[in-house]
């Protein structure tokens, strides 16, 4: 059996597997049995004569092999859908950009972008989606998203290991900030120490993202009172009272009623940057256009939020 001979379901479930980080997730996101998953890669394995993927504890890796296949079976994926519509008598979607944002950056710095986009390029289409920064780079290493909005924290390491190392372009620079209730103590200055930061009820992320929302560095275990993933439900649940939490400074324009945020003096400075990711290689013309748009909205939500 050659490599010309694997099929295109074995093609997209790998595409899957290599954007989700493990084979459970994949089939999830497919409806498929993880054994049925399992039976796509294997056939697509032996097809290419070479593993493909790393099996390991948190998940998979791909090989260089695998480095390949993925990026020459996006390739072939877009091109079958592109044909599929065309025969379907579907819009072209050659002006389509697939983006990719975390969670906080779909609170202002994406919708001011798309807003400012459709006044200046009515004619190109951006489909979105949130996730994690880990998984969005997977997604653009699979070659689902075009672009990807990420997180990143000092010592601000590269977002993986892979080659060709993605390229990265720094859309902000802020310090990390602090939101309480309006009526809490800490929130009638213009700034809190962060020694007062200590034996609060924090507003924490949930599962792996546990310690989003919690003050880094603190010298005791901290006090969560509540855990949510969204955002705005920690920010509705500062204003109700329910405890504190931790922001980006990209968030100052959007935050409810009955919430101050506020900078945190002491201690280490908390910096965080907001990156552009993408393949490296030459920008495609529709991309092109919403990249610039990113960069636009992140200079003026930074005005904004000083």
């Amino acid at each position: 059996m050659s490599f010309a001979d694997a099929s295109l379901t074995a093609l997209r479930v790998f595409r899957e597997v290599a954007e989700r980080g493990t084979l459970t997730a994949a089939a999830t996101a497919l409806g498929y049995t993880q054994s049925a998953v399992s039976r796509q890669i294997a056939s697509l394995e032996r097809a290419a004569g070479t593993p493909l993927l790393e099996r390991r504890h948190d998940g998979v890796r791909l090989t260089p092999a695998g480095q390949v296949v993925v990026r020459r079976a996006a390739g072939v994926i877009d091109q079958l859908d592109a044909t599929a519509r065309e025969l379907a008598g579907l819009p072209d979607e050659r002006a389509t950009v697939r983006l990719g944002w975390f969670a906080s950056a779909g609170a202002a710095l994406v919708p001011n972008a798309l807003v400012a986009l459709r006044r200046t390029h009515p004619a190109i289409t951006v489909i979105t989606r949130e996730g994690s920064t880990p998984t969005l780079v997977r997604a653009l290493r699979a070659g689902a998203v075009d672009l990807a909005v990420l997180a990143s924290a000092p010592p601000y390491r590269p977002p993986d290991s892979e080659t060709p190392a993605l390229e990265l372009r720094t859309l902000a620079e802020r310090g990390l900030r602090v939101a309480l209730p309006a009526g809490h103590p800490l929130a009638r200055g213009d700034y809190v120490d962060v020694a007062d930061l200590a034996g609060q009820r924090w507003i924490a992320g949930s599962g792996a993202d546990q310690g989003m929302g919690v003050w880094p560095g603190l010298g005791e275990r901290p006090r969560i009172a509540h855990t949510a993933r969204d955002w705005l439900a920690k920010l509705q649940l500062v204003a109700a009272g329910c405890g504190v939490t931790t922001v980006p400074a990209s968030l100052v324009t959007v935050v409810p009623a009955g919430v101050r945020i506020l900078p945190v003096r002491g201690g280490p400075g908390e910096q965080r940057r907001i990156l552009l990711a993408r393949l490296p290689g030459p920008l495609p013309e529709a991309v092109a256009p919403v990249a610039a748009a990113l960069r636009a909205a992140a200079v003026t939500l930074d005005a904004g939020s000083g």
